[in-house]
C-alpha cells in the first residue's frame, strides 16, 4: 500500500489526507496547529452556515481520525528530502518513509525550497493536480497562492493532491464519489445528525 505524508493539519492538509485514507492509502499527518483557521470565521464554506474556524478545525480532525489517519499531533517536521523513489520526513522525534509527500504549511515555503520544487515569483509553482516540479511531492493552500488563503480553496487544493496520488496509484483516473445507500455502511455515521 502506498504511504503518504502530509505536512501541516489545515483544511489542504487534512482535505489530502482524509481523500487519500478514505479511499485505501496508508496517510500519515504531522499537524502543530498553526493554521491561521483559529483566527478565522467561516460563513462562506459551502454546506457549513456559520462555525468559528477553531470548531471546524476541531471537527475536521475528528472526522479525519474516524478514517484512521495516522496523525502526529505537535510533531514539527524539519525537513523533507527526496530518497530514492520516494522520500524522507524528518522530524524531532525521527525519521519517516513515504511513497508521497502533501506540503501543506500555508505561507512557510521553507520545506518546498529544500526539497528543490520550482518557484514562481514567492510561491510554489504546481500544475492542475497541485504536483510539484518534484515528481510525487505536492503543495497545496497558501504555498502556491500569493492572496487567495480562503479555506475552501486550500481544501480543495489538498483534495486535487490526494485525487492525483490515488489515480497513480490506480492506474486510471480516480473519482471519490459517494451515495447515499453506500456511505454509511461504508464509512460509519461520522457528521450525521
Amino acid at each position: 500500500m502506498a504511504h503518504v505524508i502530509v505536512v501541516g493539519g489545515g483544511p489542504a492538509g487534512l482535505s489530502a489526507a482524509l481523500f487519500a485514507e478514505k479511499n485505501g492509502l496508508d496517510v500519515t499527518v504531522f499537524d502543530t496547529d498553526g493554521t491561521w483557521m483559529h483566527n478565522a470565521h467561516l460563513f462562506n464554506y459551502p454546506g457549513v452556515g456559520s462555525i468559528d474556524g477553531t470548531s471546524m478545525m476541531e471537527n475536521l480532525r475528528a472526522q479525519v481520525d474516524s478514517f484512521g489517519v495516522d496523525r502526529h499531533q505537535d510533531e514539527e517536521v524539519t525537513d523533507v528530502a527526496a530518497a530514492g523513489e520516494g522520500f524522507t520526513v524528518t522530524t524531532d522525534d525521527g525519521e519517516y518513509d513515504a511513497d508521497y509527500v502533501v506540503l501543506a504549511t500555508g505561507a512557510n515555503r521553507d520545506l518546498a525550497e529544500s526539497l528543490g520544487c520550482s518557484f514562481d515569483g514567492d510561491v510554489v509553482d504546481v500544475d492542475v493536480t497541485m504536483e510539484t516540479s518534484v515528481e510525487d511531492a505536492y503543495a497545496t493552500g497558501a504555498m502556491v497562492r500569493a492572496e487567495e488563503w480562503q479555506a475552501v480553496i486550500s481544501a480543495g487544493d489538498g483534495a486535487a493532491a490526494a485525487l492525483n496520488v490515488l489515480t497513480k496509484e490506480k492506474g486510471e483516473h480516480f473519482h471519490d464519489f459517494d451515495t447515499p445507500d453506500t456511505a454509511t455502511e461504508t464509512f460509519g455515521s461520522f457528521g450525521e445528525e
